[in-house]
């Protein structure tokens, strides 16, 4: 999480929209069964914590504070970010939460879990998606791409390796250079294309992209959703379980990882 855009007062407005933007995909009821009462009252204790936190970090909704199982820390959240305050509001703590006992890491399971709901959100509709012929995926593996990314296109040229291996990619579009640029333009064409699975094999072995790239399409805003989940490059994979692996994985050793932890 920026600390400068908790702690800076000019960015109030701009983290205020963000947030907005990235409300946590959780289930209100799921969300909110450690801050009400006996009856369903609102719990006074959570109610105070967060008059405090918002009176000394104003741009932080209510709704965006939490309690957590660490007792006497806050969770604050802006999208797959995470930090933690103390119910003063006066000390925040970057980082990841980490039960010891157990290992497991608090803060990014949250994050896989706000990850699956954004991709849910998108919808596979929105995705160009290659399966296994004659057979259900054992595992569907969403991966964020640049048609002009050696290493996406490194992964293409697998895509049947990993469909007999039982694993089926669903891409969605991220352009690294960003809107306006050519390599948007030829996902904005990909998506036109008659036949997008054909266009999107065709580009990633260099060929030319032509083509109209003014129908409606989900580029711009899946090169949105890669920067609200964090991406920093490209091929970024989402597992079905939410967790993250940046890079090229073979199909081999993917399918080695998925396999160990069941299907999904």
């Amino acid at each position: 999480m920026n600390l400068r855009l908790f702690l800076s007062a000019a960015a109030v407005a701009a983290v205020s929209s963000t947030m907005a933007a990235c409300a946590p995909p959780y289930d209100p009821k799921a969300a909110r069964t450690d801050e009400t009462a006996p009856g369903g009252a609102r719990d006074a204790g959570i109610e105070a914590v967060r008059d405090n936190i918002t009176r000394v970090l104003p741009q932080v909704a209510r709704d965006d504070v939490r309690r957590t199982e660490a007792p006497g820390l806050y969770e604050i959240q802006q999208g797959t970010q995470f930090a933690y305050v103390t119910a003063d509001g006066r000390y925040l703590i970057e980082g990841d939460l980490v039960d010891v006992l157990t290992g497991d890491s608090l803060t990014e399971n949250k994050r896989k879990s706000v990850r699956i709901a954004r991709l849910a959100e998108l919808g596979e509709e929105n995705m160009i998606v290659f399966k296994p012929q004659n057979a259900d995926a054992e595992h569907m593996v969403t991966v964020f791409t640049d048609i002009d990314c050696g290493y996406c296109r490194k992964l293409h040229r697998e895509i049947e390796e990993y469909n007999k291996r039982g694993i089926g990619i669903r891409y969605v579009f991220y352009p690294r250079t960003g809107p306006k640029s050519e390599s948007f333009r030829k996902a904005e064409a990909v998506w036109c294309a008659e036949d997008r699975k054909q266009a999107l094999t065709l580009a990633k072995q260099g060929a030319p992209v032509d083509g109209p790239a003014d129908c409606p399409n989900p580029v711009a805003r899946e090169f949105e959703l890669g920067g609200e989940l964090g991406l920093r490059g490209t091929p970024m994979l989402v597992l079905p379980d939410g967790e993250v692996v940046n890079g090229y994985v073979p199909a081999a050793a993917l399918a080695e990882r998925l396999n160990e932890r069941g299907r999904g």
